[in-house]
């Protein structure tokens, strides 16, 4: 079982150009958009989180059921679902503006408990930003890690919805001794302001860079870099495409039987660009149509 914890909202997705372009409702947030791909990739998954009991927070677990998604850990409230307001420059690329104060997702509290059978647990994007729940994702993480699960992190960044910056680059540097596998984007990369040689050296056993079309690099402890290219597709937009990209790895990881760091260390070059391929192939599969619309296995192939 690969628990995701994290956010589910609503993307409302322009139609059309111009700020008053009509919006599209669609089912999204980065642990949510990671929890789909890997239920529609074959993996066993459960979904951790807080939703609302009103419609979007119903559509939004139901689109977890179709795709095979264990929802029993998911904890409900009045309060309503969180809105991300989309915007797309030219080439497909999205960026968001975030409707949060009083919604459902950020009253998350620490479970009991992980599902049974759990040997992964991911971690990332707003949930880890909007208290309170942020603390309660954190001391999960901390907790998952301290029990010897696999670990993993991508910390999406939102600079909209991050108040003080450098508290926040602090607060992920102390994350990263809890954390097993760190993927996060260029831009992520750039924003934060480290490299994956001190990101290494603070605690993961991988660091997991992409670079939009150009592909992936993943970084190891040995020193090693392996990088693959990106799959060519017309893009139609990007929402999701990082998402993928986690489910990707961690159903690839899954697959090798390498959830540990020390089978993460004896992946080796073949068996790294193996994986990140099929993460590009998924990825760009997500790109080629609206909206997070991760593929399923078939549409992807073997790892």
């Amino acid at each position: 079982m690969i628990v995701v914890a994290g956010e589910a909202l609503i993307d409302l997705v322009p139609q059309g150009q111009g700020a008053l372009a009509g919006l599209q409702p669609a089912l999204g947030g980065g642990p949510y958009n990671t929890a789909l791909a890997l239920g529609r990739l074959g993996s066993a998954t459960a979904f951790c989180s807080r939703t609302s009991c009103d419609a979007f927070g119903e559509a939004l677990l139901d689109g977890l059921r179709r795709a095979g998604v264990d929802v029993s850990a998911v904890q409900r409230g009045a309060e309503p679902t969180t809105l991300a307001v989309a915007t797309l420059d030219a080439d497909g690329s999205a960026a968001y503006s975030f409707y949060v104060q009083g919604t459902a997702d950020r009253l998350f509290t620490v479970p009991a408990g992980l599902p049974a059978g759990t040997r992964a647990v991911s971690f990332g994007t707003c949930s880890l930003v909007l208290e309170p729940g942020a603390s309660a994702y954190e001391e999960l993480m901390r907790t998952a890690a301290g029990q010897g699960l696999f670990t993993a992190l991508d910390p999406n960044i939102r600079p909209g919805l991050i108040s003080d910056a450098d508290a926040y680059r602090a607060r992920f540097k102390s994350w990263l001794p809890s954390v097993t596998l760190l993927k996060l984007s260029e831009e992520d990369a750039r924003w934060l302001g480290g490299t994956p040689d001190e990101w290494l050296a603070a605690g993961p056993s991988a660091v997991v860079v992409t670079r939009g079309g150009d592909g992936l690099t993943a970084f190891t402890r040995d020193g090693a870099e392996h990088s693959v290219p990106g799959v060519k597709v017309d893009v139609v937009d990007t929402i999701g495409a990082g998402d993928t990209v986690n489910a990707a790895l961690l159903h690839g990881l899954s697959r090798q039987d390498a959830l540990s760091p020390s089978a993460l260390a004896a992946l080796g070059s073949d068996g790294w660009t193996r994986l990140m391929r099929f993460a590009a192939r998924a990825a760009a599969i997500t790109c080629s149509r609206a909206g997070a619309e991760p593929p399923f296995a078939a549409e992807v192939g073997g790892v």
